[in-house]
């Protein structure tokens, strides 16, 4: 076995979302050869890859059929996570990948989604903050239990104050929730609360993230336009319900991000509470809300569609004590975030490595 045979082998080995092999990527490092042991190690566009063993059995078959069918083949894995930021990264330096998780009205899970989503992507790997740009309905510190933790401050390396996030459950949190009395009522005007998501962008030390998820308030308003005319953000991920009157509104917000003075690239669409499983009967499915009503309309739009998450009464109740649902060991109820987080981080990595120079989201005044 000789590294050029090894690499010709690897060769035929594609990369599932990129249509170009490992090779060519430039994703195949360390070989190592040793009599029959040949290891390498393959970098991933993200932590959270869910294609690893799918390209971990290509490259031992391919070592397998092509060059010794007695070789014993170690294949590692790193990640190096793309980004195609192309401002000058004046805000938010070490972040890579900023997502905003929207949503056309208000009860459809948006907050729940993005809890759990986040989590998903630490469980694969990646560094993940979660920003609660929600002003007048901030959930993060119910959800993830810190209700009453307060953010200690430090000093930035420009000399500046800065808000340190909390850290629970291996991602960094910050919420308005976090800085105001949960009693008392944010009663702010629009050109307030902008002040405040822009402070929370500015001034806080979210350090090095692969990822930044950004819980938005429902609808379409000043904190939307404020936020992604401040932050060059990837893309959004927007969450609707299979409800007719849920997917009216995620059609506004499908098409407020493609206007001409926003160029914000809509990652994925994902369907939350799409039908109801009662744990006793975990293999029935009782569709309360209406049937694939998520995916006909991002088949209408021509978006990647992220996935199907249940309506089951343990996602509720981890949002409600502070535990999410990502966090305990209810590995059934889990599958339907780790799969969405999957396609999600899939389709982040297909927008940077195939997104045209014109399409990148970039701050627009």
């Amino acid at each position: 076995m000789t590294p050029e045979k090894i690499l010709a082998a690897l060769s035929n080995v594609q990369e599932p979302d990129l249509g170009k092999d490992i090779v060519t990527l430039n994703m195949v490092k360390d070989l190592e050869i040793e009599g029959n042991y040949v290891a390498f190690t393959v970098v991933l566009t993200t932590p959270a890859c869910p294609m690893k063993d799918h390209i971990k059995n290509a490259c031992i078959n391919a070592v397998k059929l092509l060059v010794n069918k007695d070789a014993t083949v170690n294949v590692r894995f790193d990640a190096q996570t793309t980004t195609k930021r192309k401002d000058a990264r004046e805000l938010l330096p070490k972040v890579k990948n900023i997502i905003a998780v929207v949503s056309g009205k208000g009860g459809v899970g948006k907050s729940t989604v993005a809890a759990n989503f986040a989590l998903a992507l630490a469980r694969g790997g990646a560094s993940v903050g979660l920003m609660d740009a929600d002003i007048y309905g901030p959930s993060v510190p119910i959800m993830f239990g810190v209700r009453g933790q307060r953010p200690m401050m430090m000093t930035g390396e420009d000399g500046k104050g800065a808000i340190v996030p909390l850290e629970k459950y291996g991602i960094k949190l910050m919420s308005i929730g976090l800085l105001v009395d949960e009693k008392n009522a944010v009663v702010w005007r629009g050109p307030m609360a902008s002040s405040a998501i822009r402070q929370f962008v500015t001034e806080v030390f979210w350090d090095e993230l692969d990822y930044l998820v950004i819980d938005m308030p429902p609808g379409t308003g000043d904190i939307h336009l404020t936020l992604m005319q401040t932050v060059p953000v990837t893309g959004v991920i927007v969450v609707t319900t299979p409800q007719d009157v849920a997917l009216a509104d995620a059609k506004k917000g499908i098409a407020m991000f493609g206007q001409a003075q926003l160029k914000v690239p809509v990652i994925g669409l994902v369907e939350n509470m799409s039908y109801f499983t009662p744990a006793e009967l975990p293999d029935h499915k009782y569709y309360i809300f209406g049937k694939d009503g998520g995916k006909r309309l991002a088949e209408e739009y021509d978006l990647p569609f992220l996935g199907q998450i249940p309506l089951v009464q343990s996602i509720r109740e981890g949002g409600d004590t502070g535990v999410p649902i990502m966090a305990t060991d209810d590995a059934i109820t889990k599958k339907a975030f780790v799969e969405f987080a999957g396609n999600a981080a899939r389709s982040i990595a297909m927008l940077n490595a195939n997104m045209r120079a014109d399409k990148v989201a970039e701050i627009v005044a």
